[in-house]
């Protein structure tokens, strides 16, 4: 029997660490729903001269969160609040609701997600797949602004 070759990787390569790049970004959100920060991360790497390394996004709240998901399909994103909803509706009896009904559904759903994300870095460039962007994710209905932390380690250029 035949084996077939199923994995393929490129050689391994090195970077000396030469630079550590932060910055803050903030976001107005309009309410519940997906921001697209892709666009932002980019022109960080960008800015910092970043060659090779991880950039590390995390954001400073327990209300929104970070995800990678497909930018492709607008209704992927629809679907994926629907999930959420019902997966912490706001109706399900919380015992916390000093800031409103949709305050512990949103601490619930940001457990559920990612407070913080790694993406790699090589030749300048996220290595984000094709259909893939980088979004946060505001779960309160009310308008917010939010903080990410943006920090490349890497080689720079």
């Amino acid at each position: 029997m035949a084996s077939e070759k199923r994995f393929a990787r490129s050689a391994p390569s090195t970077v000396q660490v030469t630079a550590i790049a932060s910055s803050l970004l903030t976001v107005q959100t309009p309410g519940c729903g997906f921001t697209d920060i892709t666009g932002e991360a980019a022109k960080f790497v960008a800015e910092a001269g970043a060659r090779d390394g991880a950039l590390t996004l995390f954001i400073r709240h327990t209300s929104a969160s970070l995800t990678i998901q497909e930018n492709a399909d607008p209704s992927v994103l629809v679907d994926l609040t629907t999930a959420l909803s019902q997966l912490a509706p706001e109706n399900a009896g919380w015992t916390h609701d000093t800031e409103g009904p949709d305050d512990m559904p949103a601490h619930v759903k940001t457990m559920l997600t990612q407070t913080s994300l790694q993406v790699p870095v090589l030749n300048g460039k996220l290595m984000l797949g094709t259909w893939q962007a980088i979004y946060l994710i505001e779960h309160r209905k009310r308008p917010h602004r939010r903080e990410i932390v943006l920090q490349f380690i890497g080689g720079n250029q």
